[in-house]
């Protein structure tokens, strides 16, 4: 597939937490595998419960009960399988 260059009027600003995802990758829960790429938030397809290690600390947290089609803003290092209901999930960096 080849890449076609189109015009970013934004380039040249900084990245922040706040701004919008320049990257977007699909989630596989897993007890031992980090994400790629630190997240911004997370887009949960289907509902349920997503048990995940935040950037700054090593203890899991679980959301419960997410809306289908909801948004997690977490910046989140992994998601793990144990404690994860929720599904179609897709992480924004």
């Amino acid at each position: 597939m080849e890449l076609i260059v189109i015009m970013d009027p934004f380039q040249s600003t900084t990245d922040s937490p706040l701004a919008p995802a320049q990257n977007c990758f699909y989630v596989t829960p897993h007890d031992t595998a980090p994400l790629p790429v630190v997240t911004k938030s997370i887009y949960i397809g289907q509902g349920g419960d997503l048990s995940l290690i935040p950037l700054r600390g090593d203890t899991p947290v679980t959301f419960r009960n997410l809306p289908d089609g909801g948004m997690l803003d977490v910046r989140a290092r992994a998601i793990l399988a144990t404690g994860t209901t929720a599904a179609d999930l897709v992480g924004l960096a």
